[in-house]
């Protein structure tokens, strides 16, 4: 699709929220990133928002309808912005947009940046509104593996050995099980939003009931975070030293998490996704598991978990 083409399915998508013609074709459209869908920023009528306009092929992967009722959680929660027009059946949003610095690895480096990620994780988790789905670590591989055999597209060499390791942390995380709470489940760095004072987080499309380690141990890889960070993180998240099961968890989410974003990888490179290359990004994710596996902190959380 040409520039031109996609400013005016933004400014038509614009439409569809209520805004007036007029102010339609006078607003002001600046791309933002976005690995699988476009994203706008939008001038208009006196206020910034943002616009998000779903990929080709999400729907395969991705319930509107229950991305919608989680980003309205969310929102009313405090950590995510607000959201002002999401239609389900298209998975069109319009949402506020909020100043502040969007995060990458290098910005996380700051500590107090870790420690407001820390607090918003932690508000989110304790929320007493629940999310609509669960986001089950081994369901969704399955779901993503079957997608792939439909797709007649072939995983990285070795991810089936890897998945058969993974049967241990399946059985020591069931023998550890924690009290499920409403998580984001894909914190990229750059889905942060740090305004100096808190930290906004967006993109709720993966979200839903999840052990909260998984959230603290998938930023934690995200935005390759060291020892002196992971520190960081979990102290402020607990408000102090964090207890060894939950500590142990977070660990064996760090190479979960690579896991199965092995397989989405893979899922956006057999849909020809143009953002970037999918499948270098798939094998990158698969070595980085299998050398999280390997090390001693991984073993050590096993041991701990299974008593």
């Amino acid at each position: 699709m040409t520039e031109d083409a996609e400013i005016a399915q933004a400014r038509e998508a614009l439409l569809g929220t209520g805004f007036e013609p007029d102010a339609v074709r006078s607003a002001r459209l600046t791309r933002l990133g976005g690995l699988t869908n476009r994203n706008w920023r939008v001038d208009i009528d006196g206020r910034s928002l943002v616009l998000r306009i779903p990929g080709e092929g999400t729907s395969a992967y991705i319930d509107r309808a229950v991305e919608k009722h989680n980003a309205e959680v969310a929102a009313r929660a405090g950590v995510n912005t607000e959201i002002l027009s999401f239609e389900a059946a298209t998975g069109v949003m319009l949402c506020a947009y909020v100043e502040g610095a969007t995060m990458d690895a290098p910005r996380f480096k700051e500590l107090g940046s870790v420690a407001r990620a820390a607090r918003a994780f932690r508000r989110m988790h304790e929320w007493g509104e629940p999310f609509k789905t669960r986001f089950d670590l081994f369901q969704k591989m399955d779901e993503y593996l079957a997608l792939l055999r439909t797709l007649q597209a072939p995983v990285p060499e070795g991810y089936e050995a890897a998945q058969r390791e993974a049967e241990g942390v399946r059985t020591a995380l069931g023998r550890n099980p924690a009290p499920l709470a409403p998580c984001h489940c894909d914190p990229l760095a750059e889905n942060f939003l740090d305004t100096g004072t808190r930290m906004v987080i967006v993109d709720w499309e993966y979200s839903g009931m999840n052990d909260p380690m998984w959230d603290l141990g998938d930023l934690s890889v995200e935005a390759a975070f060291g020892p002196e960070q992971d520190a960081a993180l979990l102290r402020a998240y607990f408000d102090g030293p964090a207890p060894a099961a939950a500590e142990a968890r977070m660990i064996l989410y760090k190479a979960m998490c690579d896991l199965l974003w092995t397989l989405w990888g893979v899922i956006q490179h057999a849909n020809k996704n143009p953002a970037d290359d999918f499948w270098a990004y798939a094998v990158g994710r698969f070595e980085r598991c299998r050398r999280l596996m390997a090390t001693a902190d991984f073993s050590r959380a096993l041991r701990t978990l299974a008593g």
